[in-house]
């Protein structure tokens, strides 16, 4: 039972915290959702699958087409 009661707990935490920084966020965007601007997640520098942007045409990304 008291696992339960902590998971639940921790799982409150984490929903509360996301919604504070959405909260705080303008207009409730995260910045930087494109893959591609990640060199973890993209380290061969391919496009991405979503808008078809390569690395190089994401780094002053200003288009919200994202979100």
């Amino acid at each position: 039972m008291k696992l339960i009661l902590l998971t639940i707990g921790l799982l409150a935490v984490a929903v509360i915290g996301i919604t504070i920084k959405i909260w705080a966020k303008k207009d409730g965007k995260f910045a930087g959702t494109c893959a591609s601007q990640s060199p973890f997640l993209n380290p061969e520098g391919e496009n991405c699958g979503f808008c078809g942007k390569t690395p190089e045409e994401m780094k002053n990304c200003e288009d919200q087409s994202h979100s």
